[in-house]
């Protein structure tokens, strides 16, 4: 199946590597142009909701951060320049599926660690993503470094 655009969703880590040179092995192979997608998470949403506390600056701050490793994380594969990258707020599936959506991907790829038990109970990105994607997703196993 060839793709014509190929939606990367990227943790910002070093852990990421790998998923995005998968994704460029395909969209090389497809001639597909490739995006990349960050979404940064409302701290209210890590913390529960209820924080009594206002935490729009520290958002703000992380926000910018992610903007910088993203344009880095450009500058250090240049083959994603082929497409758009996107940086939003939001619960990651949501504005993952949203965006495939939008751009009429037709190939998104994610990172996973493939856990079990208890960590497979709490949830992981790659699964969300999987369920009710609107397009093929690719699941790129992630080795756990020993250090």
């Amino acid at each position: 199946m060839s793709y014509k655009h190929i939606l990367v969703a990227v943790d910002l880590t070093e852990e990421c590597d790998p998923v995005i040179k998968k994704a460029i092995g395909l969209a090389i192979g497809s001639e597909a142009k490739l995006s990349l997608v960050h979404i940064v998470e409302p701290m209210a949403m890590a913390f529960g909701g209820d924080v009594p506390m206002d935490l729009s600056q520290l958002q703000q701050q992380q926000f910018d951060q992610a903007k910088e490793k993203l344009a880095a994380l450009k500058l250090k594969y240049p083959d994603v320049h082929t497409g758009d990258s996107h940086l939003t707020y939001g619960q990651p599936r949501q504005e993952i599926h949203n965006l495939a959506k939008e751009h009429n991907v037709d190939l998104i790829v994610v990172g996973s660690h493939g856990r079990h038990g208890l960590s497979l109970l709490l949830g992981s990105t790659a699964n969300d993503v999987l369920h009710g994607a609107p397009c093929d997703v690719l699941a790129v196993r992630l080795v756990k470094r020993t250090e």
